[in-house]
């Protein structure tokens, strides 16, 4: 009697066995992917609708559809751009960091160059090679602290191949603007203006195509 209930556990274990060995592996679970209802400011793409609250004109909010991306490199500083038109101007979110990402936006309709800056290419050479946070110009009534300069690459999310430029970034002083100003071999300087913005600010809708 005991010789058959042993021989019928072990037939058990052994259809056990046999089935776990035969036993198709189960498909992966799918990647979580961002709360659609809940986009944040560095989920956005080229494809997503950007409102900004009160960042328009006349304190509207600014809207806009990304229609490009960009993404940034200069040493360990990271960041990305999206752009899009608004009212016959490119406009641009731009998103800095992971964790407490910054974010701040590119409106200003102007055309800047350094000469408007009231500097000129010597000063920002001079800038980079003492690499000095206390060094600061004043323009329009605002001083501006310079924070880095370096090598810096940007990749489009269009573009296979990254385009290289050298860049310095001057912070204001005790107020939210950033100013970038950048140089590409065999361009002008180009210079961008940026207003930091609250992330609750920032509406994030999914872009139905992509």
């Amino acid at each position: 009697m005991t010789t058959l209930i042993l021989l019928a556990i072990l037939g058990t274990l052994l259809g056990v066995v046999l089935m776990q060995l035969f036993r198709k592996p189960s498909a992966p679970a799918p990647a979580a992917g961002p709360d659609l209802a809940n986009l944040k400011a560095a989920d956005a793409r080229t494809g997503d609708v950007i409102s900004v609250s009160g960042a328009g004109d006349n304190m509207s909010d600014l809207d806009f559809t990304a229609d490009r991306s960009m993404r940034y490199e200069a040493g360990a500083r990271r960041w990305f751009e999206v752009s899009g038109p608004y009212r016959e101007r490119r406009v641009a979110l731009r998103v800095a960091g992971d964790e407490d990402a910054e974010i701040s936006i590119h409106i200003d309709p102007r055309q800047l160059s350094l000469e408007d800056l009231g500097i000129n290419e010597e000063d920002v050479a001079q800038m980079d090679e003492r690499q000095n946070t206390a060094d600061s110009f004043e323009f329009d009534n605002k001083v501006w602290l310079y924070r880095v300069s370096r090598e810096a690459k940007a990749w489009r999310d269009d573009r296979a191949q990254p385009a290289q430029f050298y860049y310095w970034e001057f912070r204001e002083q005790d107020g939210k603007g950033l100013l970038a100003i950048r140089k590409a071999e065999g361009e002008p300087f180009t210079v961008s203006l940026y207003t930091g913005i609250p992330a609750g600010d920032v509406t994030v809708y999914r872009g139905g195509n992509r």
